[in-house]
């Protein structure tokens, strides 16, 4: 696996002003807002994407 994904925005305010945390793997603190969060991959969803066959309309 590569690099660890970085956000590029905070989930809560929006800003940009992120730095790792000191919680762990996952945790973020953004400097706008005072707020720390963590994020988590939990896996792939069981259905998978819709691909549609050519010439058929997506709803």
């Amino acid at each position: 696996m590569s690099e660890r994904a970085a956000p590029f925005h905070c989930p809560y305010c929006g800003d940009e002003d992120l730095r790792p945390g000191e919680q762990g793997h996952g945790a973020w603190e953004c400097a706008a807002c005072n707020r720390a969060f963590q994020l988590k991959f939990l896996g792939l969803l069981a259905r998978g994407l819709q691909r549609s066959e050519p010439g058929e309309e997506q709803t």
